[in-house]
């Protein structure tokens, strides 16, 4: 599967008072490259909400804070898809300064297709699927 590359700025508002990323600031990132590359792909989660009935919940992430990124750093969050079930993904997401290869930040992140109403797992829409894998 193809890698998806996602420019992210860090704000002041993303970092501790020494001007470091808050750890739940790597999170962000990454949930905004999920986001992207399905928007990349013609895909809107609040449309896929209101015609299909369909969200997605993070089911579990691993972490690794490897180096420090700081407020105003051009980072780079580089994703690809590990693993594909018929109702879950698991994401290999990885944050660099834009332009390095040095990752200041790794995660493992399964996400869950989930059926709204019933809030139990759903198979993931065939058209999305395809948003990943071209």
């Amino acid at each position: 599967m193809r890698e998806f590359h996602w420019p992210v700025r860090v704000y002041y508002e993303d970092t501790d008072a020494g001007g470091v990323v808050y750890h739940t600031g790597y999170l962000r990132f990454m949930e905004r490259a999920r986001t992207e590359w399905l928007r990349a792909g013609g895909v809107e989660q609040d449309r896929l909400l209101e015609e299909q009935g369909v969200l997605f919940a993070v089911r579990a992430a691993e972490v690794d804070f490897l180096h420090p990124a700081r407020f105003n750093d051009l980072l780079e969050v580089r994703s690809t898809i590990a693993e594909r079930r018929r109702a879950s993904l698991v994401f290999d997401q990885r944050i660099c300064r834009a332009g390095e290869d040095e990752i200041l930040c790794r995660a493992r992140i399964r996400v869950v297709s989930v059926d709204a109403r019933a809030f139990r797992p759903c198979a993931i829409p065939g058209e999305l699927l395809e948003v990943f894998e071209t």
